[in-house]
C-alpha cells in the first residue's frame, strides 16, 4: 500500500514538474520596466522572450532598445553585457543620468542638478514648445505651465541621451529624454498638446515613431497648441 501512495507521489510531482517547464514566453507573467533594476537586466530579459513581437510590450517606440530610462549598466540591442550605457562596445554611447529638478526654464528646457555632478541645462530632446522669450507664441505659458506642473523643485527624474543625436546643443545645453519614474516627460508634452515633435537636421531621433503618433493624438483632438 505504501508502494503505491509513494509511485503516485511520484507521479504527481514529475506531472507538476511537467506543467512548469513551459516555453520562457508563456512562463513569465506579464513585465514592465519598472520589475527590472537594471537597463541591461531589461534588455536581457527582452532579448530572450520573443524580441520581434515584444509580448511585455517593453520597447514602446519599436527601435530594440527597451526600458532607456532605467538605470544602468546598460547594454542596447541583441544582447550581450553592459558598459555603462555603450552599445555593446560599438557605435555611440548611451548616456544615462539620475538629476534633480532645480526649476523649469521654459516648456522644453530644465535645470537639474546631476547626481553625482554639477548643475545642468537640460533641453529635451525631440520636442519643441511655444516660446515665452522673445516674444510670446500662443500657448508659450500654457506649455510652461504643464512642464513646471509635472516637474515641480526637487522631482528626481532619469536623463537620457539618443545615440543618433548630439550630446549637447550649441548652447551647450545637454539633449535628454527625460523621465519621472515611468513616464516619458518628453512624449507627454507632446501628447497633451504643449510641444510638437522636432527632428533637428533631418536626423531622426530613436523614439519619433512614438512621439510622432503621441503628436497625431494632440492634433485630432485640438489640445494646446493645435487649438491656437
Amino acid at each position: 500500500m505504501r508502494t503505491r501512495l509513494s509511485l503516485a507521489l511520484i507521479a504527481l510531482v514529475l506531472a507538476a514538474a511537467t506543467l512548469t517547464t513551459t516555453s520562457p514566453a508563456t512562463a513569465v507573467g506579464d513585465m514592465d520596466c519598472g520589475d527590472f533594476d537594471t537597463q541591461a537586466q531589461a534588455q536581457n530579459f527582452f532579448n530572450n522572450h520573443n524580441p520581434s513581437a515584444d509580448p511585455h510590450q517593453l520597447d514602446g517606440d519599436g527601435d530594440g532598445v527597451v526600458c532607456e530610462s532605467n538605470p544602468c549598466p546598460c547594454i542596447t540591442g541583441g544582447g550581450g553585457g553592459g558598459n555603462n550605457g555603450g552599445d555593446a562596445g560599438t557605435g555611440p554611447r548611451v548616456r544615462h543620468q539620475r538629476a534633480t529638478v532645480i526649476r523649469v526654464v521654459d516648456g522644453d528646457t530644465v535645470e537639474v542638478n546631476l547626481t553625482p555632478g554639477p548643475n545642468a541645462t537640460v533641453r529635451m530632446l525631440g520636442i519643441d514648445t511655444p516660446e515665452v522669450f522673445g516674444g510670446v507664441e500662443c500657448h508659450g505659458p500654457g506649455a510652461s505651465r504643464a512642464t513646471k506642473k509635472m516637474l515641480p523643485r526637487g522631482t528626481r527624474v532619469r536623463l537620457t541621451s539618443d545615440p543618433s543625436q548630439d550630446l549637447t546643443d550649441r548652447y551647450g545645453r545637454i539633449l535628454r529624454y527625460v523621465a519621472k519614474g515611468k513616464l516619458d516627460v518628453n512624449r507627454r508634452l507632446v501628447n497633451r498638446g504643449h510641444a510638437r515633435v522636432y527632428v533637428y537636421d533631418n536626423t531622426p531621433f530613436k523614439r519619433v515613431r512614438a512621439y510622432r503618433t503621441a503628436q497625431t493624438f494632440a492634433k485630432r483632438h485640438h489640445l494646446g497648441l493645435w487649438d491656437c
